[in-house]
């Protein structure tokens, strides 16, 4: 549970829903164009990239949390050793995933970087199995099952692993499930893990300016400005995706999720020309399945769920 109350949903209203809806859309949107804006932060290199995005989410994350009010949630969580914990380890496999992520769209590999958050439902699927011992329906083992022979296949494809997809699938996956453990806000949740990781993003930071290699101030005034929007290149999304989620169900959140790695791939294929054979179109296609059986068996369940929760009667 949250440190504080959630605040009251308003699903329901029409009004709200396609405020709902567009504020996600909006959130899984600038998500999928990120692969856009990296590269034009070049010369300055991935690890470069991903220390001041730490720096300038941290300041950002700061201002918010002030702005927003939610000073004493992060006390509360500074209290709880467990919490704070988990949060150590979240901040941790953000930061690999923020690097991969990065290091992907500056080196030519978009289309992989778009399979990662494709494969990632279903490595959350598979982490519940793993993790929290949760059991499987049919077409869930089906999907997973399809997603296995997929990577087999890219692998054979790539001559390698894909490892990209893979470490963002896992990193991503190993995130939400710390993250739901520890049970805190986003916005509390982020500026505790980007404050954690500043220390080393800074020290990175001087001992690149110290040795002459920082791209800070050295490439003129436009490429500073660029590095210092990372702060509000990762908030603005999280703030639209929050408040999407308390105006529609989780099952459209789960749909917009495929917003974000559709863009992604378009951008890989149409506008920084990757390589896509017609065996890496297998690949790929085994996964769009794998998703299709794993989101109709996700609908399905939910409704059968319902109409059970309708069929039973209330006791006196």
């Amino acid at each position: 549970m949250s440190d504080r109350q959630a605040p009251p949903s308003t699903q329901g209203d029409p009004t709200e829903l396609r405020r709902g809806f567009l504020l996600g859309l909006a959130a899984y949107g600038m998500w999928g164009a990120f692969p856009l804006y990296f590269p034009l932060l070049e010369p300055a290199g991935a690890v470069e990239l991903l220390a001041q995005r730490v720096l300038w989410s941290a300041a950002t994350m700061v201002l918010l949390l002030v702005g927003l009010r939610k000073v004493r949630p992060l006390r509360r969580i500074l209290r709880d050793r467990r919490r704070v914990g988990l949060l150590l380890v979240a901040a941790c496999v953000i930061a690999v995933n923020w690097g991969v992520f990065i290091w992907g769209t500056t080196n030519g590999r978009v289309i992989e970087v778009s399979l990662g958050y494709f494969v990632n439902p279903l490595v959350t699927v598979l982490i519940g199995v793993l993790v929290l011992r949760e059991r499987l329906r049919p077409l869930q083992w089906a999907a997973l099952a399809f997603a296995g022979v997929a990577v087999l296949l890219l692998t054979l494809d790539y001559g390698r692993p894909p490892w990209v997809s893979l470490a963002l699938a896992f990193s991503f996956g190993t995130y939400g499930l710390v993250r739901k453990l520890a049970g805190v806000g986003a916005i509390e949740g982020l500026t505790f893990e980007s404050l954690a990781l500043a220390p080393l993003a800074g020290a990175y930071v001087g001992w690149l300016a110290a040795t002459g290699a920082s791209t800070f101030g050295t490439e003129g005034p436009v490429h500073a400005l660029l590095l210092a929007s990372a702060g509000l290149v990762t908030a603005v999304p999280l703030l639209c995706f929050g408040a999407a989620a308390t105006r529609v169900p989780l099952v459209t959140i789960g749909l917009l999720q495929y917003v974000a790695p559709t863009l992604q791939f378009l951008l890989g294929l149409f506008v920084f020309g990757e390589d896509m054979p017609a065996e890496r179109w297998i690949g790929f296609s085994l996964v769009w399945l794998a998703l299709v059986l794993l989101t109709a068996e996700t609908l399905g369940h939910r409704r059968r769920t319902r109409r059970a929760a309708v069929a039973v009667p209330e006791v006196a």
